[in-house]
């Protein structure tokens, strides 16, 4: 049973890299604290409607509210008998501390990408309006321009209005400041993994990764 996290800039990859351990380790249970939060605020649980009350206000959640949320996902039999992969937790050193008491971390795998790349990934995604199919204006296009691959309605590319190079440029300065402590924090306890995810890597790569 593996207990991993991945921390990654906005745009690393941190999805497409969970999906990559799920092949090697099917059973294991991908943890995105942005589901977490989803699951809880459409199911009204007392922790989501305290998180809906900071959220409609424009505030940030406070940790313990968070470790919260997580530490009940993690008593959930899917988790406790397969393991798991937490994207996007934790965020603070409050809730690296908070994590360490409820449960040990077998690995922590930071994904690196030149910055360059991650803004051409984030500025460039656009997705099809009819099937969701997602594209990249830089690094995949549909083979017929204009074209949906998946279900063949017309498509253009169209930026998200959050998607500006300055609010991404914006973002990732509060990844690296926030992820410098958690990063030293964790390799301190030597299970640290940096890996060179400029491109998606071949699954006996990721395989060697998270076994040794």
């Amino acid at each position: 049973m593996k207990k991993l996290i991945i921390f990654g800039a906005p745009g690393a990859g941190k999805g497409t890299f969970a999906s990559q351990i799920k092949e090697v380790i099917p059973q294991i249970a991908h943890i995105s604290t942005g589901d977490i939060f989803r699951e809880n605020l459409k199911n009204e649980t007392p922790l989501g409607l305290k998180a809906k009350e900071f959220m409609e206000k424009g505030d940030l959640v406070p940790d313990d509210i968070v470790i919260d949320m997580v530490c009940d996902r993690l008593n959930k039999e899917d988790v406790k008998k397969n393991g798991f992969i937490l994207d996007g937790f934790p965020r603070t050193l409050p809730q690296a501390e908070a994590l360490s008491e409820i449960t040990d971390i077998d690995l922590v795998v930071l994904l690196k990408v030149p910055e360059g790349i991650i803004i051409k990934r984030i500025l460039g995604r656009y997705s099809c309006p009819n099937c969701g199919a997602i594209y990249n204006k830089f690094f995949m296009k549909p083979k017929k321009e204009g074209i949906c691959d998946e279900c063949g309605k017309t498509i253009e590319f169209k930026q998200r209005s959050d998607d500006t190079e300055e609010t991404l440029k914006n973002r990732l300065e509060v990844f690296k400041n926030n992820t410098k402590p958690l990063i030293q924090y964790y390799k301190n306890k030597g299970i640290v993994k940096e890996i060179d995810y400029t491109k998606k890597l071949p699954q006996k790569k990721v395989k060697k990764i998270i076994k040794n």
